[in-house]
């Protein structure tokens, strides 16, 4: 292992997902018990109240863009595993998006819901990830300020 690697890490204690040499490396879980798991993360797309205004009255080029952020975020949590090199597959068994158009932003919220080994926060966080992005890429035509902001893990319950 080189020195500049020692210096900048923790110790592996402090970070389940590195080696006792410092490597990265996948968690094992497979003493773990079977619980239940939620995570929800937000996130928020800023955007200028015309492109606000044109959203509300589907008047995008592109069409519903939040019908279509749904599909994404949804499709995007069954995915975290093949996207997050270290996550474990899950069965999802439950994902919700939900979208509060402000006046000059949308905030996104992502639950889901597993019984797993491990919890859902990184498939929670992927999904209002890729939420935004699309709610982005389906508003970037009208507006070319609009900023991602504030993803982050809000509630995680095991039970």
């Amino acid at each position: 292992m080189n020195a500049a690697r020692k210096k900048t890490n923790q110790p592996s204690g402090k970070f389940s997902h590195l080696a006792g040499d410092g490597s990265a490396r996948m968690v094992n879980v497979g003493t773990k018990p079977v619980q239940q798991r939620k995570a929800v993360a937000t996130g928020r797309l800023v955007c200028s109240t015309a492109t606000i205004r044109a959203l509300r009255q589907q008047a995008l080029p592109k069409g519903d863009v939040l019908a279509v952020a749904n599909i994404a975020g949804v499709q995007a949590v069954k995915q975290a595993a093949q996207l997050i090199p270290f996550c474990h597959p899950l069965p999802i068994e439950h994902v919700e998006l939900g979208f509060v158009v402000k006046r000059a932003a949308v905030d996104i919220t992502c639950t889901v819901a597993t019984g797993a080994k491990t919890g859902v926060e990184m498939e929670a966080l992927t999904g209002v990830s890729v939420a935004a992005l699309t709610l982005y890429d389906m508003c970037k035509a009208v507006d070319k300020s609009m900023r991602i902001e504030g993803i982050r893990v809000v509630e995680k319950v095991k039970r």
